[in-house]
């Protein structure tokens, strides 16, 4: 099963990457940095979750802050169905470097999403489609995108209580207006659950920008803490 899974690995990064990667070549420098990150998705109804989240970029793997991101939301599942509907709000505060000093420039994000997903044997699959109405300082830009996210548990059959699982995702993002091209983001990882509603995971992801990309290692935290009455 397991080398079932590492064959079907190594076809689909590839096909996932190949759009953007092919689009551009890699750059000369291929800087590493670090994201944490706190993912939260809790129940509060039958139909109805809160999303919340938390995410630290660093420049290097930790001290010299590139943003911290906040983001929240509202979403519905309709009953018996595996779409969830969710709107939101993130904020950002990112650090640049100009000319060797950092200057700060703050984001307003209202968001909008559909997450469906899927199962195959052993396989889950996460595919995320999200519209972004982005406000830097006085600019407005429009995003769309695209994440398929694959989890694969290890030593069990599914993701539950001390499961050691692998993780997999490819992300793409299109500006409305030029250029179209913003980012595509690769990622693999592993994770370990420590119970159904708690998970960790460690992984590397690979950005590609339009004449650039870096490399960030990445720790998540993930709680689905229902906070549903009984």
């Amino acid at each position: 099963m397991i080398r079932a899974f590492t064959q079907l690995l190594k076809r689909l990064l590839p096909l996932l990457a190949i759009s953007s990667i092919s689009q551009r070549g890699l750059a000369q420098g291929n800087e590493i940095g670090s994201w944490l990150i706190y993912f939260g998705n809790n129940k509060i109804s039958k139909t109805f979750n809160w999303h919340n989240e938390v995410q630290l970029r660093s420049y290097d793997l930790i001290g010299d802050t590139e943003a911290l991101l906040l983001r929240t939301g509202l979403g519905y599942t309709p009953s018996e169905s595996n779409f969830n509907f969710l709107a939101g709000y993130a904020y950002i505060s990112s650090q640049r470097y100009t000319n060797e000093s950092k200057t700060q420039s703050n984001e307003h994000r209202p968001f909008q999403q559909i997450i469906d997903r899927q199962e195959s044997g052993r396989l889950q699959l996460l595919h995320r489609y999200r519209l972004e109405e982005r406000i830097v300082e006085q600019d407005f830009r429009l995003r769309f995108r695209y994440l398929l996210l694959l989890n694969f548990p290890i030593n069990s059959r599914t993701i539950t209580d001390k499961t050691i699982y692998a993780a997999a995702s490819n992300e793409f993002m299109l500006n409305a207006d030029a250029p179209v091209f913003d980012q595509d983001r690769l990622y693999g990882g592993i994770g370990y659950c420590f119970k159904k509603s708690l998970r960790l995971e460690l992984g590397y992801l690979q950005q590609f920008f339009e004449d650039s990309n870096n490399g960030q290692i990445v720790i998540t935290l993930l709680n689905s803490l229902s906070f549903e009455k009984p």
